[in-house]
């Protein structure tokens, strides 16, 4: 008897789960035709769908580069700071640091500069002087970032009267010996760098 009740209970939901199987395998007679318009909109939102994938990985793609930058580096405030021993020349360096996806790094206050001189002495041991994103290469004494953008935020090595404001001294360094202060250099002279990349 209870065996019974158990198969006639288990056999509803069986009997209706091959219903819609049935149902939804066979072709549909009663399918209304689809206008040439109806089917254009249709594969317009298909493609807008696909391309939005398409941004989607390549998204993923530049958070995976970033987040490959960011195990060889450190990440600091919302970005991932990345130094780089080759030395070169300051233009040299920036143009490495877009290829890679960022761009020099620009402290943007006291906590932010001295982290960059904390990560540049640990990782870079024995390195003076680290190419920063600053420079007053478009107008003497005008310091902007390599987006040339104003900067707001200075660290000048006042016991060396940095800036020394000559014209042939238009692009920034930070110096890891003078704890992180900042001096204006020929832009030509060979440095190692530090590489910033914001984190979306």
């Amino acid at each position: 008897m209870v065996c019974t009740r158990v198969m006639a209970h288990l056999a509803a939901p069986v009997l209706l789960l091959s219903f819609s199987l049935l149902c939804c395998s066979s072709p549909s007679r009663t399918r209304k035709a689809i206008s040439p318009r109806q089917a254009g909109a249709e594969d317009d939102d298909v493609k807008s769908q696909i391309e939005k994938l398409w941004q989607e990985v390549h998204l993923l793609k530049e958070k995976q580069a970033l987040q490959t930058v960011c195990l060889r580096g450190i990440k600091v405030h919302r970005k991932c700071y990345l130094t780089i021993e080759e030395p070169k020349h300051f233009h040299d360096a920036n143009e490495d640091c877009i290829a890679q996806g960022g761009t020099l790094a620009t402290p943007r206050d006291m906590m932010e500069n001295g982290d960059l001189r904390n990560y540049a002495k640990r990782s870079a041991p024995g390195s003076s002087e680290f190419w920063i994103g600053v420079s007053d290469i478009v107008k003497e004494g005008q310091y902007v970032d390599v987006n040339s953008m104003p900067v707001s935020y200075f660290n000048w090595d006042r016991s060396k009267k940095q800036p020394t404001g000559t014209k042939r001294e238009s692009c920034v360094a930070l110096s890891v010996a003078a704890q992180g202060k900042w001096q204006d250099e020929v832009c030509r002279s060979l440095k190692k760098y530090i590489c910033e990349f914001v984190i979306p």
